[in-house]
């Protein structure tokens, strides 16, 4: 059984509107940086790419590891907490 980070519970707690690509749960400040320098800047850009992939986890958790070498347990935290 997995559980809700805190981090995750306040990016659901109001909408996703502009937030940061580091306010996702396990994007800290390194990967989020990662991801911003190659245009994913925003919250719900990450989403979209998620959707492109159609919503298929392993194909995002490589996106993942091979756009900002998001490591396996980064991977998983994104996981659990995918829209």
């Amino acid at each position: 059984m997995s559980s809700t980070s805190q981090k995750h519970k306040d990016f659901v707690a109001e909408p996703m509107g502009e937030k940061p690509v580091m306010a996702l749960a396990g994007i800290g400040e390194v990967l989020g940086k990662r991801l911003e320098e190659k245009g994913f800047d925003k919250a719900y850009v990450v989403l979209g790419q998620f959707l492109v992939l159609k919503k298929e986890e392993e194909l995002f958790r490589d996106w993942l590891k091979d756009t900002c070498g998001a490591n396996a347990k980064q991977q998983e935290r994104r996981r659990t907490s995918s829209p």
